[in-house]
């Protein structure tokens, strides 16, 4: 519920900028800047808060700054927007696993009663990649130009913008034309031209050259650090006015419900709670999460981003639309340096087969970047059959490959990572829209798989949806301006988008490899990407969720890999150690077990598929450990799920294939995961 305003007593925050503190006096609305290095908080307010939050960069110090205070302190302009709620913790879960359950205690009376911040804003942005930050941007840009004040906050989990971006990446730069035309002028990182397309069949040992489809022609494009390019965007945003929160990390969502307590839309999201313990119990420097409301939140988490994923369970917005399933894969990537005379500055090679069975969905990738650097990857279907495969291991064996190992052979690794990817294109499209809110860039899924590349598409979406945002906001209501609004244009910019065209010309070209295996996949996608450019009458589906195409232990071979050798291969600690991946320490744990029913998980999971989740985890967070090596406890045949949730770098990929999909991914901690920079 609503708080009242605030009391009469001079309540006074403090927020760091460059050197300088602003003392901000919430009854007088003065502000006064001093040059004092030492200032006294209460209770040791501004100790507590440094401890918890994650180092913060120079990209946004000032709009960021409020987080060297509190989240109970956060203001903008003349604090507009900003109440506190009392808030009455909701029952903690304590996560842990003891005699193969899991033990949810009530703690609620044992924590006092808090003070939650509610703030609201015009436009609420939910994720820091190039779609929420194309949002934020063309919005500023908009109300520029009507001479208007939109405020824009945009949260994003990672501890900086740019920290959770991983892609190849080739972009094609169409839509940051548009979005910015002088981004050469402004130094964007677009600094190595694509130059030369290579793709060839990999055999065992060989290589056979393949006719290059014309929609990976790479003419134009830009070989990047997709990383790098999410930073400058972010950038760009907070000079155009954009308040960007890195660690807050989107928790809950905030539903409008009708008089009869069904869901209708949404109202805004609540960040997670700080300083719990890993028995969800609070910690000395506990604070619950603060609430944003907005009239509209745009939800731009990548591909199965966990609010999204909820979002379109609760409002069913795949039956709505009648959208196939969500397909995905998983891209495993990393970024060397090479010795020079290896080194071919703009050359975008591609490649199918080996190390993948014709079984299997996926191919390579290697972008010779500037600064001799090469970029290398594997993107591996998860709608494999095979328990025993694991797509680390594959590309790993791939770097052995001649192909390859030429190329990196003398050279040094220097970064690594793993993330999920969309794949189901066109017909996976759930509605985009709804009260409060709307899907933009992978939350909704518009990569073009054939053309691997999902970058422009994204930020065009986050652009159509800031125009519709702004024409939708002109016409609110005035005597409940935060009241949900639902962006129905968005549709109807989409659709006339070259987004759609684009999907839909290559709709058939993902579903047709179970449609008709591999050959007669390669045979019927060379026809659509050559002369039927899909003008076809017929659409192919996604029959079945990825996970559901696991077979058991027992119709499968088992797959045995090599040892890494260390210089070309390595194992996946060392892989994992190249990510920056840091938690915070006796947290709760992110990665549950759902109902807590260990038992049956390893039962289903080791009993009939001997394990897969500790195969197709790229970061080693899951083991089914021996009893004999758990201290005699186990769970189930003789194993005992362990979960190393410190080592996530947050790809998704447990929950979309774990077969009977007990593992649930929530956000951890804000600041947490992964710390990419190149890739």
């Amino acid at each position: 519920m609503n708080a009242e305003p605030f009391p009469a007593l001079m309540i006074k925050y403090v927020f760091l900028i460059g050197r300088k503190f602003i003392v901000c006096s919430f009854t007088t609305g003065r502000c006064s800047h001093t040059n004092r290095s030492k200032v006294d908080f209460p209770d040791n307010m501004l100790a507590r808060q440094v401890a918890r939050v994650p180092r913060v960069s120079a990209l946004s110090r000032v709009s960021h700054s409020f987080a060297f205070a509190s989240r109970r302190s956060i203001v903008s302009g003349a604090c507009r927007g900003i109440r506190l709620a009392k808030f009455s913790p909701a029952p903690c879960r304590r996560f842990f696993h003891a005699g193969n359950a899991l033990r949810e205690e009530d703690t609620a009376e044992e924590m006092q009663e808090e003070e939650r911040v509610v703030d609201e804003v015009d436009v609420l942005i939910v994720g820091g990649g190039p779609a929420g930050l194309s949002a934020a941007i063309k919005i500023k840009q908009l109300a520029e130009a009507k001479g208007e004040d939109i405020r824009v906050v945009l949260l994003e989990k990672g501890a900086e913008i740019g920290n959770h971006i991983l892609s190849g990446a080739v972009i094609q730069t169409n839509a940051l034309d548009e979005l910015i035309p002088d981004w050469k002028e402004k130094g964007a990182p677009l600094n190595q031209p694509a130059l030369h397309d290579k793709m060839v069949f990999l055999t065992e040992t060989g290589s056979i050259p393949m006719p290059h489809p014309p929609q990976m022609n790479n003419k134009g494009n830009y070989i990047v650090s997709l990383s790098r390019v999410a930073t400058w965007l972010g950038e760009q945003a907070e000079e155009a006015g954009v308040e960007i929160y890195p660690g807050f990390a989107g928790a809950q969502i905030v539903w409008d419900e009708d008089a009869n307590g069904n869901k209708r839309g949404i109202r805004g999201i609540v960040t997670n709670d700080i300083g719990l313990n890993k028995e969800g119990q609070p910690k000395d420097n506990y604070e619950p999460g603060m609430e944003f409301r907005a009239p509209i939140t745009l939800f731009a988490e990548g591909a199965h981003g966990s609010l999204s994923l909820k979002i379109m369970k609760e409002l069913k917005l795949r039956e709505e639309v009648g959208a196939d399933p969500q397909t995905y894969g998983i891209g495993i990537k990393e970024v060397w340096r090479v010795k020079p005379e290896n080194h071919e500055a703009g050359l975008v090679a591609h490649t199918m087969g080996h190390p993948l069975s014709t079984d299997t969905y996926g191919g390579s990738f290697m972008y010779h970047m500037d600064d001799n650097m090469v970029s290398l990857g594997l993107v591996v279907g998860l709608d494999y059959s095979n328990p025993y495969l694991s797509p680390y291991q594959e590309f790993q064996r791939m770097k052995h490959h001649p192909f390859f190992a030429k190329v990196l052979e003398g050279g040094q690794c220097l970064a690594y990572g793993a993330r999920a990817l969309n794949e189901g294109g066109y017909q996976s499209i759930p509605k985009v829209h709804f009260p409060g809110g709307a899907l933009v860039g992978c939350s909704a899924g518009f990569l073009n798989v054939p053309k691997i590349k999902g970058t422009h598409n994204a930020m065009k979406s986050g652009m159509l949806a800031a125009e519709a945002a702004v024409e939708a906001l002109a016409n609110r209501s005035e005597n409940d301006p935060y009241a949900p609004i639902d962006i129905a244009e968005y549709k109807n910019k989409l659709d006339n988008s070259w987004i759609m065209k684009e999907l839909y010309e290559v709709r058939n070209i993902r579903p047709s490899f179970h449609a008709f295996g591999f050959l007669g996949a390669l045979i019927y996608s060379g026809l659509e990407t050559m002369f039927l450019k899909g003008k076809v009458p017929w659409t192919l589906h996604h029959e079945k969720e990825d996970y559901q195409y696991t077979k058991p232990k027992d119709q499968c071979q088992p797959i045995s890999y090599p040892k890494p050798d260390g210089k070309l291969s390595f194992d996946i600690l060392t892989s994992v150690s190249r990510t920056g991946t840091n938690h915070a320490e006796n947290q709760p744990v992110h990665l549950v077990v759902k109902d807590g029913h260990y038992k049956g998980h390893v039962e289903r999971n080791v009993g009939v598929f001997d394990g897969p989740l500790g195969r197709v985890c790229p970061a080693a967070v899951y083991e089914y450990v021996n009893k004999e090596d758990a201290n005699g406890r186990e769970d189930a045949c003789g194993k005992k799920l362990v979960i190393n949730s410190q080592n996530c770098i947050h790809c998704k990929t447990c929950s979309i294939k774990t077969p009977d999909q007990s593992i649930e991914w929530t956000v951890p901690e804000g600041g947490g995961g992964p710390k990419y920079s190149l890739t």
